[in-house]
């Protein structure tokens, strides 16, 4: 199957997370905002006359299927692209895993926007290095800690233990964001955090996503996405 992602043109955003599982296995499919008049077909089917119209990218088109929500996406595409177990249960975990990095990205992005998403970040600097300073103390470590002790009780190297996983690709790009973002404050939190520093490593070092990376597919981080470098907030 060939699947189409929507999602902004531009930005990695939370369509990276798609983007990295699709990736690693080699999986045909068509960023279709990237291309010629792809962002129109995307409006199209937000504000058009779908049955089951997504409220927002990323979605994704599978044969008659659309799925939005990331979680939702790769839900759906662990099992096909071998990025997920069999066991309903251990699934249904991953999920669980997976919808915590959801929480966490949403705190990032609030990091930049704490009052409101309509502002610009130039309207509420003040309150955004409040929040950005709380959030490298507290919840950025709380989140990594937690996904660090999957790891341990997992036996390791990865999450579920020995079998590689979406939500391990998923900590890849967390770890990057964060290095982009705040360079400073995750230097410090990555002495707790030896075994998602690994698992970003062996992430990086499969050949689908090395070769990703080394390509114009990867759109580079920038200031309009969620992961945003603003060295005032940084610490």
């Amino acid at each position: 199957m060939k699947y189409q992602l929507y999602y902004w043109p531009g930005i990695q955003g939370r369509g990276e997370f798609v983007r990295l599982a699709l990736e690693d296995a080699g999986a045909a499919y068509d960023d279709v905002a990237r291309g010629k008049g792809g962002r129109t077909a995307m409006m199209a089917m937000m504000q058009g006359g779908e049955k089951r119209p997504p409220f927002a990218p990323p979605f994704l088109k599978a044969g008659k299927l659309v799925i939005a929500q990331v979680a939702n996406i790769l839900f759906y595409l662990g099992p096909r692209l071998n990025l997920a177990p069999k066991d309903e249960g251990a699934r249904l975990w991953l999920n669980t895993l997976q919808l915590t990095v959801t929480d966490f990205v949403k705190e990032i992005h609030d990091t930049h926007h704490p009052v409101g998403t309509g502002l610009y970040y130039e309207d509420q600097k003040p309150e955004a290095k409040r929040y950005a300073a709380g959030f490298l103390d507290e919840r950025a470590p709380k989140y990594f800690g937690y996904f660090e002790r999957v790891i341990d009780r997992s036996g390791g190297p990865y999450l579920l233990g020995r079998e590689v996983s979406y939500t391990d690709l998923s900590l890849f790009q967390l770890v990057e964001g964060m290095r982009y973002a705040f360079p400073k404050g995750m230097k410090r939190i990555e002495r707790k955090i030896p075994k998602i520093v690994a698992v970003r490593d062996r992430v990086a070092a499969r050949p689908a996503i090395k070769a990703y990376l080394a390509s114009e597919r990867r759109i580079a981080f920038n200031e309009d996405g969620i992961f945003r470098r603003y060295p005032e907030l940084d610490k």
